[in-house]
């Protein structure tokens, strides 16, 4: 059987930076793009490490509900920062989020690289994921 991936930009996020999906699906898979701290206009949801990793954790879940998923349905998370120095606040806001959205502390792996920079200088953080939405 062929599964023909679909593509999507779905509402409650800002628009794609550039030539991009926001999400993609491929059968059970669902490919999130990185999220940064933005709200829907595209400007960013404050200056700090706190607020723009709760609001890119946001438009994670956002866009997975588009696609009839969950935070629970990720497989993995891929996380980026543009500061060793901003870890702890990551780590504090992650935590936070996580009470939230994962009572029973299963939480999905997560891979944190620190980079040089993201694709706009007031952007400090970056979350992409991977789900897998099974029949339940």
């Amino acid at each position: 059987m062929t599964i023909a991936p679909s593509y999507e930009n779905p509402p409650g996020v800002g628009a794609p930076f550039s030539a991009y999906s926001h999400v993609s699906r491929a059968g059970e898979l669902i490919f999130v793009a990185g999220q940064c701290g933005i709200v829907e206009d595209n400007s960013v949801a404050g200056p700090d490490v706190r607020t723009q990793t709760l609001r890119a954790y946001e438009n994670v879940r956002t866009i997975l509900e588009s696609q009839g998923a969950t935070l629970r349905d990720v497989v993995r998370f891929v996380s980026y920062l543009t500061s060793r120095a901003h870890v702890a606040d990551f780590y504090a806001a992650r935590e936070e989020y996580f009470a939230r959205h994962y009572p029973r502390r299963q939480y999905p792996p997560n891979t944190l690289l620190i980079v040089q920079g993201l694709v706009r200088e007031d952007l400090l953080v970056e979350i992409d994921a991977t789900a897998c939405r099974l029949e339940r």
